[in-house]
């Protein structure tokens, strides 16, 4: 999945975090995380490839707890192609546990006419690659997002919105 150019980068990325990742496993946990996010299968129903799915899973949440994840996505995004900026919003359809964990953290579920859910407001390049983005409750506006999705991107000739986040931004011009 990761090509070999691409794997020596994002190891030079984990390397910075303070631990050694140029182990095969490493590269094997990483290749299991993204394909988890990009199928959205369970963690349990893994492919072995990637090694056990509960090492996967440990690796994702120690990663994320330490922003190692979050470092990567802001450096790859970095590299992105600005002349091009596209922001619009996505509802993602939380389960039915998901919320009410004990915790002071903002878990970014809503409750809406379809249940609890999510709204990933994202900003991405012109090739279609993301470049910053931001959860909020499923009932949240994209207009509440806009401005600060483009304060926060790389800054771009063009941006493309749809009508609500238009006019939210000519307002703010």
């Amino acid at each position: 999945m990761l090509t070999d150019d691409a794997w020596e980068i994002l190891k030079v990325l984990l390397k910075e975090s303070g631990r050694v990742y140029n182990k095969y496993e490493h590269r094997n946990t990483l290749e299991g995380i993204l394909y988890r996010m990009r199928t959205g299968i369970q963690w349990r129903d893994l492919p072995s490839e990637f090694g056990l799915w509960n090492t996967v899973y440990r690796r994702f949440n120690l990663w994320s707890k330490k922003g190692i994840l979050q470092k990567l996505f802001e450096s790859l995004a970095s590299e992105g192609d600005p002349e091009w900026l596209f922001l619009d919003g996505s509802i993602v359809k939380a389960h039915q546990d998901s919320s009410g964990a004990a915790g002071k953290q903002d878990e970014a579920i809503g409750k809406s006419r379809g249940g609890n859910s999510t709204k990933i407001h994202l900003a991405v390049d012109s090739g279609g690659l993301p470049v910053y983005f931001e959860l909020s409750g499923g009932q949240v506006n994209d207009i509440v997002h806009a401005q600060s999705l483009i304060i926060n991107s790389p800054q771009a000739d063009i941006v493309c919105a749809d009508k609500a986040m238009t006019v939210k931004l000519l307002e703010l011009t």
